[in-house]
């Protein structure tokens, strides 16, 4: 398998679709090395789901470390055992006529760095088990709160009993718990009626590719972004030939760039990427996770 063979592929996940489908999809379709994707996205939600293939499976926990942007229709006035409109319904309540201002207001409180508690109907994991899996036998647990960044939201449009808004977020997010915690709020519940995710990071929703078919594999890693793509905004540094194979070889080197503790984009000469480095005090760049599609038999660090 070449270089080409590794990258990023920005998919268009479709309703009623698991995140897991399409990359068993892609798996039959483009038969990579390796292949997972770069996020969970509910079955009922639709939008940007980065796929990772071959080499760059190495970068999914920083892809993971992007914010996200959704779009999310929020119904007020339901409550369901699994904060969208899938669920079952556990509560209605009458909508009074909100203005916007005591709905941005309510936003306004869960912005910023908060405690949010996972959803039963969650990938979380309880005691070995996921919590969906408890959450359809039955079963509720208790669920430790867990810190979260909401960068913003936006109030697109108010149709009461219906709200959209746009929600930027950092890892960990759930946007079903903040429609909840919304509607709550609000004094009259709330749920999730569709959800968009918009943006990844740098991987925005008009740049990715829909549904695919048997077929066309020539046609989709023609879409497939290089490797880097997925850490575009890091910092770069840029090895001579020396540095860059002991680099690929796991050793600490020299760079004249980056402030310590900053993770980097390493090339060697021809822009060729090597992987993420950390840099160290004293202008020397660290191997943390090395990718090696062009170079042969060099030995991979340890995860």
């Amino acid at each position: 398998m070449t270089a080409a063979r590794s990258g990023i592929l920005v998919v268009d996940k479709g309703t009623g679709v698991t995140s897991f489908q399409v990359v068993a999809r892609l798996k039959r379709v483009l038969r990579p090395s390796k292949i997972g994707h770069g996020g969970t996205l509910d079955p009922a939600a639709t939008g940007v789901l980065p796929i990772l293939i071959g080499e760059a499976t190495k970068l999914s926990s920083y892809l993971m470390d992007h914010d996200k942007e959704y779009l999310a229709t929020i119904r007020l006035g339901v409550t369901t055992d699994t904060q969208d409109l899938t669920g079952t319904v556990l509560a209605t309540a009458p909508v009074p006529p909100l203005g916007s201002a005591d709905i941005e207001r309510a936003c306004a409180a869960l912005v910023g760095v908060i405690a949010q508690v996972p959803p039963m109907y969650s990938a979380v994991h309880h005691e070995g088990r996921r919590l969906y899996e408890l959450a359809r036998a039955g079963v509720e647990v208790e669920r430790a709160p867990r810190e979260i960044v909401v960068h913003a939201i936006t109030v697109e449009e108010v149709a009461l009993p219906t709200l959209r808004l746009r929600i930027v977020c950092g890892k960990g997010t759930y946007v079903r718990a903040l429609a909840a915690d919304l509607g709550q709020a609000l004094g009259v519940g709330g749920a999730v009626e569709r959800l968009v995710r918009t943006r990844v990071g740098p991987f925005r929703l008009e740049d990715a590719v829909g549904w695919i078919e048997d077929g066309d594999a020539g046609s989709v890693w023609e879409r497939v972004l290089p490797p880097d793509a997925a850490v575009a905004g890091y910092p770069e540094v840029m090895l001579a030939a020396a540095a860059a194979s002991a680099f690929r070889h796991g050793q600490t080197v020299n760079a004249a760039a980056g402030t310590a503790g900053t993770a980097m984009r390493v090339y060697q000469a021809g822009r060729t990427f090597l992987g993420i480095g950390r840099m160290l005090a004293g202008g020397r760049v660290k191997p943390e996770r090395l990718l090696h599609a062009d170079h042969p038999g060099i030995p991979v660090l340890p995860a």
